[in-house]
């Protein structure tokens, strides 16, 4: 399925007044708004890694007529973020964008030639009024008028705006996949359509997990790509040592049986969420279309995998960035059906394009506890203790932090990814066969241990009761421990699953007095793992979905949220609360 992502609409407002004014700034006020297009189009890229593309209106916008024109230009061409630009003062409210659905924001240039502090000022202050919330953009520094250049801190917030808009316009209109229903009373696998109906413009889809089986036994799927997806992983996917005890140990024959079976899977979850017009030749006309899935989620748990093979390598496959078809943009598929894990992921992803590691957020480590299992007492980063990140082997082999960025690990977005590092995620990545205490029907799940010294974020969204959906953010690095301690401490949990040891940074204040208060204040038994510290972005991107936040080691001087929320209070999160809570999820 072909994506036809949002554009960004730049609008440059100009001071109306002909016979001088107007005409002395045309030519200024329009090359500010190329100036910014061109700041996009090199440092962002959409999810398929084509550069971002920007719509500039015809004209400057000197008043309502124009503004109305601009609009109308926009909504032809497929704009989902609306920002505005000018040098100098202009009619506020006359030149406005004010479409409620756009997120939008309005670079002011700093200058004494003339006002566009003013005008920014002015506006912002229109916008709050009519309570159509916008970013406001000032630079640090004055500039001269004629100065072309975008100094650092303006181009920090242009960006972070429009990762975090283009984020939110991205999902309006995609699905969310529910494959199967709720998994062993997970609350995030209760799907409701409420939440992403109005907080994030998306649909949802769902269907039986029977329709996997139907599609199997019926043949409908690329038999000709499925001979060459099970015979590269025979070749690239490791099969490891079975660790359940004789009796429960499946057959060779029934482990072969087996590979096909989740080879299959794989290739069907994919053709659910975007379609495939091979099946179209085969005489699928209505399968080949998808469900226009932006993410997904299997429930696996317990009514298939007691008797099927477990979905840890779909999950774990469809969520990397390759497989037999090269490398490729990921595609989210959320364990057991946590949809709202499934939102942490496609949070992650949208803002950093790269793969997302899911994760049980399952046990800390104080010092004492590792000293009285291991005898190592824990030093460095991990002086403080840390938290083991693991789960049923389905987190994407990129997690693995074999790919590297100036030569640290790293995870990357699938057009940086070389052929070597792919292979390297692969050869990191052992498939045990699934314990079958918990997947009685069999199955492969992954194992890899994540490279330490790894900047990430983990998130969480959780729905509250008389609140509705908040974020968890938490900041920190990955660690590596000493092979003994590793084993040791994996090794009481299950040793067929991958494993990340994660230190969340301390502020020595509020969830973040300690890691075990990190531990202690998660909303929920899973969190999406992202690359770098994306902490920032997150925030941006919730305010813009007006989804307050509740958790996060965030430095105050690093929060971008609209210039409305400044009126909400002078302590950040309660301000932020308020906001949310006046302004409404933003489809509502």
């Amino acid at each position: 399925m072909k994506n036809n992502y949002p554009k960004i609409g730049i609008r440059p407002v100009i001071d109306g007044r002909l016979g001088g004014v107007r005409e002395s700034l045309e030519n200024t006020t329009m090359q500010m708004a190329r100036n910014v297009a061109a700041l996009y189009a090199k440092n962002l890229r959409y999810p398929d890694g084509t550069p971002v593309q920007c719509v500039i209106a015809d004209t400057c916008i000197g008043g309502v007529a124009e503004a109305a024109a601009c609009a109308a230009k926009f909504s032809t061409q497929d704009v989902g973020v609306s920002l505005s630009v000018t040098p100098c003062w202009c009619y506020g409210s006359e030149t406005m964008d004010t479409n409620p659905l756009l997120p939008k924001a309005i670079w002011g240039f700093n200058g004494t030639e003339r006002p566009g502090a003013v005008y920014l000022a002015a506006t912002l202050a229109a916008h709050n009024q009519l309570g159509l919330p916008a970013f406001g953009i000032y630079g640090h520094d004055v500039q001269d008028l004629g100065d072309e250049t975008i100094p650092q801190d303006v181009q920090d917030k242009l960006l972070a705006f429009a990762r975090a808009g283009l984020a939110a316009a991205i999902m309006r209109g995609r699905s969310y996949l529910a494959i199967g229903s709720v998994s062993m009373g997970i609350a995030g696998s209760i799907v409701g359509p409420d939440f992403f109906q109005e907080y994030l413009g998306m649909r949802n889809e769902y269907i039986d997990s029977t329709e996997l089986i139907r599609r199997i036994e019926k043949n409908i799927y690329d038999e000709k790509e499925f001979q060459k997806a099970i015979a590269w992983t025979r070749q690239h996917c490791t099969e490891g040592e079975d660790h359940n005890p004789k009796e429960k140990q499946l057959s060779r024959e029934q482990k072969d049986k087996d590979w096909e079976y989740v080879v299959k899977m794989t290739m069907i979850i994919r053709d659910l969420m975007t379609g495939n017009p091979a099946l179209a030749k085969k005489g699928f006309g209505e399968e080949a279309l998808g469900h226009n899935a932006l993410v997904s989620g299997f429930q696996g748990q317990r009514q298939w995998t007691d008797f099927l093979p477990n979905g840890d390598f779909p999950e774990a496959i469809l969520n990397s960035s390759f497989d037999w078809n090269g490398i490729r943009a990921p595609f989210l598929v959320a364990t057991e059906n946590d949809s709202l894990n499934g939102v942490s992921m496609l949070f992650g992803y949208l803002l950093t394009n790269t793969a997302q590691i899911f994760a049980d957020v399952r046990t800390f480590w104080s010092p004492s506890a590792v000293q009285r299992v291991t005898g190592w007492q824990p030093d460095g980063p991990a002086a403080d203790g840390f938290i083991h990140l693991i789960n049923s082997g389905s987190a994407t082999l990129d997690g693995s932090g074999r790919q590297r960025h100036n030569n640290t690990p790293a995870l990357k977005p699938f057009w940086d990814i070389s052929p070597e590092e792919a292979a390297d995620c692969l050869e990191a990545t052992t498939w045990y066969p699934a314990n079958t205490g918990y997947f009685r029907g069999g199955g492969y799940s992954s194992k890899f241990v994540t490279e330490g010294g790894m900047p990430v974020t983990m998130c969480r969204l959780n729905l509250v009761k008389g609140v509705g959906p908040v974020l968890q953010i938490a900041e920190g690095t990955t660690i590596s421990l000493p092979p003994n301690v590793h084993k040791t401490l994996d090794e009481r949990t299950d040793r067929t699953w991958p494993t990340t040891w994660f230190v969340p940074r301390l502020s020595g204040e509020g969830a973040f007095t300690s890691v075990y208060d990190v531990m202690a204040a998660w909303g929920a038994n899973h969190g999406a793992i992202s690359y770098g510290h994306i902490g920032s972005d997150l925030i941006t991107l919730a305010s813009i979905l007006r989804i307050p936040v509740c958790m996060h080691n965030v430095p105050k001087n690093k929060l971008f949220r609209p210039s409305a929320w400044q009126a909400f209070g002078s302590e950040p999160e309660s301000s932020d609360y308020r906001a949310c809570t006046t302004y409404g999820p933003l489809y509502k």
